[in-house]
């Protein structure tokens, strides 16, 4: 090619704006987030938001499609071929598995993103009929014979394994780190349960809609939302003193990504979470942020909560995994009879 063609045509190019065009204009325009089941709200907001901010940056017009089950369930699905360009879930073990059995997702991709891989976090809280009639304050008020309790089934939903995983941290602190009166402690809980849904917007449907039980356990910012969509003449919001920390890990699926020529939107998009307008968006929906500023001006939505983690009760997720959730596991052990 001359080289006063090729001034012509760089030339050209600047003057259309194409030279700062951004790393994904030559893939697709819309991707696909698999998500946890009652996060539809949380990122029905920020898609929006980044699909507006995008277009102000960039004029291309830029689709993030959404899919929410219960976590484990969508995690399943991605392996037998749903096309996540990236997944927002709510654990550990459900990102691991897609690293861990179909090479989907890069064996480091907790380090792919800040803290973790987890732009923000919570902690399982209750939601209780107005005015708390059972006068439920903490966990132990969930083994009442007079308390019935719903959240979803530990097997399909990471929410309920957050809940199940609280409840076991707060008997082993109770009861000086004795796992059998641990182990009571929550085959007598599951034993309250009359109802498990497969994911915490159905355990949500089951409470509210349906009037079964008289607490709901979820995450922190699903308790808001329920108050505020049902009103505070219908339910009531407790946080116990004590819960387990919830974190959020995200991760682009690498074989989808590469595959569509998805990898510069999608590390884009996941980017924005933890970006000061995504992250006031998420405070916004009552989830606790990692940026500190946003923190400190929502700080009345979060009282204070005695955090345990995963790591420091239960060894990390990979143990956690095989002493409960594995087959045969304690949870299985808990279940039998119910």
């Amino acid at each position: 090619m001359p080289a006063s063609f090729a001034r012509r045509t760089v030339l050209a190019l600047s003057l259309l704006g194409l030279t700062t065009a951004p790393a994904w204009a030559d893939g697709p325009d819309t991707i696909l987030n698999v998500s946890y089941d009652i996060g539809r709200e949380l990122y029905g907001a920020i898609n929006k938001q980044f699909s507006a901010d995008q277009k102000a940056k960039d004029g291309r017009d830029v689709t993030v499609n959404q899919s929410h089950a219960g976590t484990s369930k969508q995690a399943r699905a991605v392996l037998e071929g749903l096309e996540a360009d990236v997944v927002t879930f709510n654990q550990e073990l459900d990102v691991q598995l897609l690293a861990d059995k179909g090479a989907l997702v890069s064996p480091d991709w907790k380090s792919k993103f800040p803290n973790n891989a987890s732009p923000y976090y919570s902690l399982p809280a209750f939601v209780v009929r107005s005015g708390n009639p059972k006068n439920v304050k903490n966990w132990d008020d969930l083994v009442r014979d007079d308390v019935k309790v719903v959240f979803p089934n530990p097997k399909t939903s990471g929410n309920a394994r957050y809940t199940y995983l609280a409840a076991y941290a707060f008997a082993l602190k109770q009861n000086g780190g004795d796992e059998a009166k641990a182990d009571a402690f929550v085959k007598k809980l599951l034993s309250n349960v009359p109802v498990f849904d497969t994911g915490g917007r159905g355990s949500t449907t089951t409470f509210v809609e349906r009037g079964i039980g008289d607490v709901l356990v979820t995450f922190e910012a699903e308790t808001a939302a329920v108050k505020k969509e049902y009103g505070a003449d219908k339910v009531d919001v407790v946080v116990p003193p004590l819960s387990l920390l919830a974190e959020f890990p995200v991760a682009v699926v690498d074989k989808v990504v590469d595959r569509r020529g998805s990898r510069a939107l999608a590390t884009e998009y996941l980017n924005y979470l933890y970006s000061p307008k995504g992250q006031e968006i998420i405070a916004s929906f009552n989830n606790r942020v990692q940026d500190p500023k946003i923190m400190e001006a929502n700080k009345d939505r979060f009282p204070n909560v005695e955090l345990l983690t995963v790591d420091e009760v239960f060894g990390g997720w990979k143990k956690a995994s095989e002493t409960h959730f594995a087959s045969g596991g304690k949870l299985d052990q808990v279940f039998v009879g119910r």
